[in-house]
């Protein structure tokens, strides 16, 4: 059974910075993605990356900020996160998919994480 496990979320102060992990167990995917939930609000897409090619994309709220990499020899998708504002105060989750073209699509992706919240402060 595919877990995707999530680290690094916590409080930090708003222009502060949190570097999230997620570890896809047993396998590698096509693409891994970050998406994050407010209270209140939908669930939205912040970051992806395609494994082999490593190309990346990321939403216009976060460009500039967040880095989405990958470690191949760990298996391990990193999203840092720069700069952080109290908007960006969420549940992150990590995701996976095995194909697809819309990176921003939730619906896309076959495996989710658990999701670890990020507080920004004032």
């Amino acid at each position: 059974q595919v877990q995707l496990v999530e680290s690094g979320g916590g409080l930090v102060q708003a222009g502060g910075s949190l570097r999230l992990s997620c570890a896809p167990s047993g396998r590698t995917f096509y693409a891994m993605g970050w998406f994050r939930q407010a209270p209140g609000k939908e669930r939205e897409f912040v970051a992806a990356i395609i494994w082999s090619s490593t190309s990346t994309y990321y939403a216009d709220s976060v460009k500039g900020r967040f880095t989405i990499s990958r470690d191949n020899a760990k298996n391990t998708v990193y999203l840092q996160m720069n700069s952080l504002k109290p908007e960006d105060t969420a549940v992150y989750f990590c995701a996976a998919r095995n194909g697809g073209l819309d990176n921003a699509r939730a619906k896309n992706y076959d495996y989710w994480g658990q999701g670890t919240q990020v507080t920004v402060s004032s």
